[in-house]
């Protein structure tokens, strides 16, 4: 059957019988005999075909959408397997949010790298829904994210504690003062992260709490470009002490001395929803203990 599904997937993403062929190193017949196997199997047409190209019917979608997950299930219990007779190595797929991604991970990819040079990372950075999402649809093996997460095939362990600051340029008229209320900052310009990352969950959330509405919102979809927005003098915004520190350092950006600051929020790690994990998932998972306790 493992064959069967890895032939319709082939077919069903080159959307033609020759170029699969051609991928699987097989011929156009014997390709063409696999798929109706498995539509006899199933019972149902997956594919209709012209002279050019093929397409999925409304059943092929649904057989195509499991049979990637059940080849990656496949490709996994292959993983363990011989994990368990030799030292880590082999891929290893994971994800981040623009945060951890941008500003910690990299670090840790390079301490990766140095200790188990036979494990092959791939890195996918983006905000803390999709991460979830990848997680859960078992296209990643890892995730570190913020924010909540709401996903029921993954599993989430607090990792780290993350500290929140609303930071302004240095020439901002706000920079020197002692102290700032949230009545100080009611017509200033939010620069904030789009929809679905975990820094605008936490922007959002820090508004509600001190019940603040701003004047005047920017959105960016990344960290890096709030930053150097922030230090052009468009606005101000709230952002974590690990996405800063460079700039803290240099003076560029300061923070700005609010009672019941730093907002603190969590780091999670976020696995698929399995008691089996490969070795070097294992191994990361040490070495981002590592990390984080190092700082």
């Amino acid at each position: 059957m493992d064959q069967q599904l890895d032939v319709f997937v082939t077919v069903a993403e080159k959307k033609n019988f020759s170029r699969a062929a051609e991928k699987l190193h097989m011929t156009q017949p014997a390709v063409s005999q696999y798929i109706k196997q498995l539509e006899r199997e199933m019972n149902a047409k997956l594919l209709e075909r012209t002279n050019k190209m093929v397409r999925l019917t409304k059943a092929g979608e649904a057989v195509y959408h499991h049979a990637r997950e059940i080849l990656s299930l496949y490709k996994r219990m292959q993983t363990l397997v011989d994990d368990m007779m030799q030292t880590a190595s082999g891929p290893l797929a994971i994800g981040a949010s623009y945060t951890f991604g941008e500003y910690i991970l990299p670090h840790l990819i390079a301490r990766l790298r140095g200790k188990y040079p036979l494990i092959r990372p791939t890195i996918f950075i983006g905000n803390t829904r999709l991460v979830a999402e990848k997680v859960g649809g078992r296209q990643l093996d890892i995730g570190i994210v913020e924010g909540d997460v709401h996903h029921s095939r993954i599993y989430t362990e607090p990792l780290a504690n993350d500290y929140m600051v609303i930071v302004v340029h240095t020439g901002h008229r706000l920079a020197g003062r002692e102290s700032v209320s949230f009545s100080d900052m009611a017509d200033e310009t939010w620069i904030v992260r789009e929809e679905g990352s975990g820094t605008r969950e936490m922007t959002e959330r820090m508004f509600k709490d001190h019940d603040f509405r701003p004047g005047s919102v920017m959105e960016f979809g990344s960290t890096q470009v709030i930053k150097e927005s922030v230090e052009a003098g468009l606005g101000i915004s709230f952002l974590s002490k690990w996405a800063i520190r460079k700039e803290l350092a240099l003076g560029t950006l300061k923070t700005l001395p609010i009672e019941c600051f730093p907002f603190v929020r969590q780091f999670s790690l976020i696995t698929q929803d399995t008691p089996f994990q490969t070795k070097a998932s294992e191994v990361f998972w040490d070495l981002l203990h590592e990390k984080i306790t190092d700082g």
